[in-house]
């Protein structure tokens, strides 16, 4: 029974030895196969993206004679006729520009304000009485000033930079699910533990107030950064010829933008020891709590810079060892308490006696987000990260006279 090949493994000795393009060109079912992409195309570089986004190889790329597969694209270029692009959007005017820029920057902006504004309310409040109707009151602030945020928060992920495009249902509910679940254990995680491990203390919400003010916070530079890397990254990819010379171009673009993201954490702790009252803000070094939210913002920033440019299986899977993590510790220090299963508490309850009850989310976000980091510096540099629809608006396209053709082009060293 002969085996049937897909268009894109077709056999290039079907067209050997033919000096014109019958029908048994093999690159002409290649065509046929990425017209759509082939046809709209700006230049050679956005089909070789698009190629190695649907898993042609340079292997792949040989089997058509061809040294690899930007060559290939070069081919398919040069013999595909372009398609009528329609015309660009006329560019704003420089003030509706500014003002469009900054309304962006506001929305960014509000869901920390939100966050501040009520932690301080209700710290103020618990300080002034200390009972039951003041507890009540605390608690109606907390929750209203959290739909709040919430509301605030659900345009900046939705929209703009911050946006992912989910396939299904699931997965979208899963990583909400994971999210939830890192949110719940920053809010009440160490307090659960501590009962777990037999010190049983009164539940503190500074801690917990600190750490959503941190990441309520984070959401305006995230977006800033998550913008700054996607513009500077398809500027790049339309001056780059080719691949390697593109991921040598954003490495230190990612690097940038991961630093800088980072570097401002400090700064939004330090706003956050403003907002909820404690010790000074500059008299004692970051607590292990401070660790832990900074860990958790680290961590959603790069899942969230993977799942906005498609790698949306990673993204999941970072969040999901951290709460697995999480889960792990709260399990095994409940377990220990039963008859006979102390050892199993044995290594939370001597990280916990060392370091406090905060370093068991630390440690598990911060392994998450190391993980992701080291993942995410291979693949966003990559030229199919940034090959989508979007790139194509922010390109100029070129001549087609301007063209290099796999027949015409100077031969590249292999």
């Amino acid at each position: 029974m002969p085996v049937s090949r897909r268009p894109d493994e077709a056999s290039p000795r079907a067209g050997a030895g033919k000096g014109r393009r019958g029908p048994a060109d093999p690159v002409r079912a290649l065509m046929h196969r990425h017209h759509e992409l082939c046809a709209r195309a700006v230049d050679p570089l956005e089909i070789a993206v698009g190629l190695e986004a649907h898993g042609v190889t340079d292997r792949t790329a040989a089997r058509f004679r061809h040294r690899d597969v930007f060559s290939l694209a070069e081919e398919l270029y040069a013999r595909v006729p372009r398609a009528e692009e329609p015309a660009p959007p006329p560019a704003p005017e420089p003030g509706r520009a500014l003002g469009a820029r900054m309304g962006l920057g506001a929305l960014w902006l509000l869901p920390g304000a939100l966050c501040a504004a009520t932690a301080s309310g209700a710290s103020r409040l618990g300080a002034v009485r200390k009972d039951a109707t003041a507890d009540l009151a605390m608690g109606l602030v907390c929750a209203v000033g959290a739909v709040l945020v919430i509301a605030a928060l659900w345009p900046c992920l939705s929209r703009g930079p911050l946006r992912v495009r989910w396939r299904g249902g699931v997965a979208r509910i899963a990583h909400a699910l994971g999210v939830g679940w890192l949110l719940g254990y920053a809010a009440a995680g160490d307090w659960l533990l501590s009962g777990f491990l037999g010190g049983r203390r009164p539940y503190g919400a500074a801690p917990a107030a600190g750490a959503a003010v941190v990441l309520a916070l984070a959401v305006a530079p995230a977006a800033g950064c998550a913008r700054w890397f996607a513009v500077r990254a398809r500027r790049r990819l339309a001056a780059s010829r080719g691949p390697e010379e593109f991921a040598a171009g954003v490495r230190p673009l990612f690097a940038g933008v991961v630093t800088a993201f980072l570097c401002g954490l400090p700064a939004l702790v330090l706003a956050a020891r403003l907002t909820v009252p404690g010790p000074p803000p500059a008299a004692t070094p970051p607590t292990a709590a401070e660790a832990a939210a900074v860990a958790l913002a680290g961590l959603l920033f790069l899942a969230r810079l993977l799942a906005v440019h498609g790698f949306r299986t990673a993204a999941l899977t970072g969040v999901a060892a951290a709460c697995a993590g999480q889960a792990a510790a709260l399990a095994t220090a409940a377990a220990a308490r039963l008859p006979g299963a102390a050892p199993l508490g044995v290594p939370v309850a001597r990280l916990t006696a060392a370091h406090g009850t905060a370093a068991v989310p630390a440690a598990a976000c911060g392994a998450a987000a190391l993980a992701l980091l080291g993942y995410a510096f291979g693949v966003l540099c990559r030229a199919s990260a940034h090959g989508g629809p979007g790139a194509r608006n922010a390109r100029t396209p070129r001549t087609t006279d301007a063209a290099p053709t796999a027949r015409t082009a100077p031969n590249r060293a292999p």
